[in-house]
């Protein structure tokens, strides 16, 4: 009996366990779980873009003011892209193509349309003095016309600045087309880099002339130094960079688009960039510091090696001391007459016209070396067709991201060593 007690009592369990759990009130309560789980070590409470999205309105919004809703709305949109021809590859065919779906150059038609826009300013403005001297001679009138011309085509130093070696393609304001991938040709590159075009305009800054010794002191992942590569005038390129991950990048892109007698051609080193300045002093001619920083739109869009991540707190407000410290080591490394363009895809005046300052009074204060800041204003009115600028940027040039023109950000500023 005892053994069948126990049998009843087992199959009683199993149709108990059918049916399913006792109704409300009648069972016991439930157990409490013995380990709860710790959502503060294993996931954060607010992601970074949102941390980032918030600090942006706190601080941007009074940068900015009236301009921040609709750069706002372009860093959380689609960026849009450029096509960096590559002078490497056969190019005749692609031009063709990209023309075909209405893509232009906008490096080579920049200086055209300033050129048509001063010439109609000239015109508006000689008609307006030829109707303010009616009763001067018809000979007098022309000379002065043709002054005003002459005067008008000379105010704007285009050609001066402008690489006619650099071609970056790029679809009009409003238009969304993406480019489709680059092709390889018969030899293996790659025809075209696809980069935010904006990022094209501190190389452009940089004016480099033939044999002049560059370098790319935070190379990777290495856009930059392909279109430093594209002028074909350098005498020497050093790129480098402290990362040797990003370095492996930077290795891989000039594999992909530059003839291997060129490539090999490039020094790539992966030194801590604070301290070029004690290695080779007083070296180039050129040099292009485009610094680590919030890198603003990839901050409001990725989570994945996102500097407003909390654990990297501490990384993102050193930013503008090592920001600070590039800067001075890439001053050191240049000549006496070089030039040093600074570069950020930041809107932030902390890491942008605030380093420049305390830059310029470090270099001369503790090292002796006076540093003159370069007007790049006329870069505003060259490329105001493809880019929307930010009228009030006290030093330098600041490329807004806008849903029509969504390049950028993009900072550049152009200091020289006296």
């Amino acid at each position: 009996m005892a053994a069948l007690g126990g049998r009843g009592r087992a199959g009683a369990a199993l149709l108990l366990l059918r049916r399913g759990p006792p109704p409300p009130g009648l069972g016991p309560g439930p157990r409490r779980h013995r380990y709860k789980e710790k959502w503060a070590a294993t996931a954060p409470r607010i992601p970074p873009t949102r941390l980032a999205l918030h600090h942006f309105d706190v601080n941007y919004s009074l940068q900015l003011k009236d301009l921040w809703p609709s750069v706002r709305a372009g860093l959380l949109c689609e960026q849009k892209y450029g096509a960096l021809l590559n002078n490497f590859s056969p190019v005749d065919h692609v031009t063709q193509e990209l023309e075909l779906l209405n893509a232009t150059d906008f490096v080579s038609e920049a200086p055209k349309k300033a050129q048509r826009s001063q010439r109609g300013a000239a015109a508006e403005e000689a008609g307006r003095g030829e109707s303010r001297s009616q009763e001067g001679s018809d000979e007098g009138r022309t000379v002065m016309q043709a002054e005003m011309m002459t005067q008008a085509e000379m105010s704007l130093p285009l050609h001066a600045t402008i690489s006619s070696n650099i071609k970056c393609y790029t679809f009009p304001r409003g238009d969304i087309t993406r480019f489709r991938p680059a092709r390889p040709d018969a030899l293996g590159l790659l025809n075209y880099y696809l980069m935010d075009a904006a990022s094209l305009l501190p190389v452009l800054a940089l004016n480099v002339q033939p044999d002049d010794f560059v370098l790319d002191l935070c190379a990777a992942p290495g856009g930059k130094t392909l279109a430093l590569l594209q002028t074909g005038v350098c005498g020497h390129l050093a790129a480098n960079d402290i990362s040797i991950s990003r370095t492996k990048r930077l290795y891989q892109i000039l594999h992909s688009y530059v003839p291997k007698e060129i490539r090999e051609s490039v020094s790539v080193t992966s030194y801590d960039g604070r301290d070029w300045g004690q290695l080779q002093g007083d070296t180039f001619h050129k040099v292009l510091v485009d610094v680590p920083c919030t890198t603003d739109r990839h901050s409001v869009m990725e989570e994945d090696n996102n500097i407003f991540h909390k654990r990297r707190t501490k990384e993102r407000q050193m930013l503008p001391m090592l920001q600070l410290q590039l800067l001075m080591a890439g001053i050191l490394t240049t000549k006496p007459g070089g030039e040093v363009v600074y570069s950020t895809c930041s809107l932030s005046p902390l890491q942008n016209e605030y380093v420049i300052e305390r830059a310029t009074e470090i270099a001369e204060t503790q090292f002796n070396i006076r540093i003159h800041i370069e007007d790049l204003s006329h870069f505003r009115t060259l490329f105001q067709d493809t880019f929307s600028f930010f009228s009030d940027c006290r030093l330098g040039e600041l490329v807004l991201p806008h849903l029509t023109a969504n390049f950028g950000p993009m900072y550049f500023c152009k200091l020289r060593r006296i």
